[in-house]
């Protein structure tokens, strides 16, 4: 029987669990849309929601210090901000411009700037899962997970694909040649 243990594990130890799930969540509140397995997608969904209302609550927040709190809790839904060790060199340039936001630094910002104002009028269900069937390497059922009421981005028209002349077939491995049309088209005639 498998009673009172929650969670799935991932076949992972705890803190590389851990690990994944804020990389997840860290991609999915920068991306807002992420495709994964159906299992970590099912347990990302309540981290991702518990930082979101965290973002809601500071955006209700009577004092400073409270903002600070929430901004400060939150962050240990996500990977950590700039490095530290690579930021200054000994060579005493400390005036050097700051490096760019890593992208813990800049989830936690569009988290508290973005997405709490957004969700400020729902309570809660801030997340879609979406299931689009086996991965074909391993057969791992796989899914999107994405931020629901997100705006819909355009996104570039593809080219229009080149006529490649196959023949369709088994992976098209049967090539048409010039010749072939022409008696093909005489054929059925």
């Amino acid at each position: 029987m498998r009673h009172r243990y929650a969670h799935r594990r991932l076949s992972r130890t705890s803190s590389h669990r851990a690990s994944l799930l804020r990389n997840l969540c860290t991609s999915l509140i920068l991306e807002e849309r992420i495709e994964t397995t159906v299992a970590k997608a099912k347990e990302l969904r309540p981290f991702a929601e518990k930082a979101i209302t965290l973002g809601k609550r500071a955006n209700t927040a009577e004092k400073p210090a409270d903002v600070v709190h929430a901004r400060r809790v939150a962050s240990a839904f996500f990977h950590t901000g700039n490095r530290t060790g690579q930021d200054r060199l000994p060579d005493g340039g400390y005036n050097r411009p700051r490096p760019e936001r890593t992208a813990g630094v800049a989830a936690v910002s569009k988290l508290f700037d973005e997405l709490a104002k957004r969700y400020e009028t729902r309570p809660g269900g801030y997340t879609r899962i979406i299931k689009l069937g086996p991965r074909k390497g391993d057969g791992a059922e796989m899914a999107i997970i994405e931020l629901v009421d997100r705006p819909e981005k355009v996104e570039k028209a593809a080219p229009a694909a080149k006529e490649t002349g196959k023949k369709p077939g088994f992976f098209g491995r049967f090539r048409r040649k010039k010749g072939d049309e022409a008696a093909e088209s005489e054929g059925e005639a």
